[in-house]
């Protein structure tokens, strides 16, 4: 298993306010996390920051993962616990009332990943069967487009595109969705901040995954071009790539 994580502030923004990592346990296995902060007086990172840290911290504690129910258990169970976490911060501290952020995350393992998300940070799959969304963002405008009253297509340049429906750290508990699905050698899972997948077509990402050079070119490549289309918005990936040898393809 090889993985590269990367993040940029973009061009407009001042501060960066998603955060994320690769992390390993203690029998080698990966967990991959992006999380894309907001809200309160430069609160956002704090938020990002205290979810990553918590779940890293959780994570080198932890034992071998052996199956798809023992994956989707710790995710819900730790996720859930880091909400608390940021919650009570929010509360304690007026600086940071209201602030919250998105989390996507995933335990690989030499058979499969385990992918949870909240709010519309995204995970994708590059396998044999081709390109894929594995999440679905937590959203207004996705709500719209799923009750249909908007296009996909209107979809992309709605004015309240940024408005989530579901975020960790903002009420006490939330609901998380999990998806398990195989891994394989040869195959590239993607997560990435919406200041990516809102710049960068799902044929560009592809096209970055396919390219023949090493996992760092094609994170570069990508946070270059997500700028490149504006960069509004901080930029924030992780591949991780599963093969037997030292590089990336």
């Amino acid at each position: 298993m090889n993985a590269v994580f990367m993040t940029d502030k973009g061009k407009v923004r001042i501060h960066n306010e998603d955060n994320g990592g690769i992390f390993i346990n203690q029998d080698g296995q990966h967990l991959a996390i992006v999380a894309d902060g907001m809200g309160g007086h430069r609160a956002g990172d704090v938020a990002s920051e205290m979810t990553i840290n918590s779940l890293k911290d959780e994570w080198e504690k932890t034992e071998k993962i052996e199956t798809a129910e023992a994956a989707k258990e710790w995710l819900t169970t730790k996720i859930l616990h880091v909400n608390k976490l940021v919650f009570e911060h929010s509360k304690q501290n007026t600086d940071c009332e209201g602030m919250g952020t998105t989390v996507v995350a995933a335990i690989c393992t030499d058979l499969f990943a385990t992918v949870a998300n909240i709010g519309d940070s995204r995970g994708y799959i590059l396998n044999e069967v081709g390109f894929q969304q594995l999440t679905e963002d937590h959203s207004l405008v996705n709500e719209l487009v799923r009750s249909g009253q908007i296009s996909k297509e209107d979809a992309e340049h709605h004015p309240r595109k940024n408005v989530l429906t579901r975020a960790l750290g903002t009420e006490e508990t939330v609901a998380m969705d999990t998806k398990t699905i195989m891994f394989e050698e040869g195959d590239f899972l993607l997560l990435c901040s919406d200041g990516l997948s809102n710049k960068v077509t799902e044929d560009e990402l592809k096209s970055a995954l396919t390219h023949n050079e090493s996992l760092e070119d094609k994170a570069t490549g990508l946070i270059t071009l997500a700028n490149e289309n504006g960069g509004e918005d901080n930029i924030t990936l992780v591949i991780v790539y599963y093969s037997n040898v030292s590089e990336g393809r």
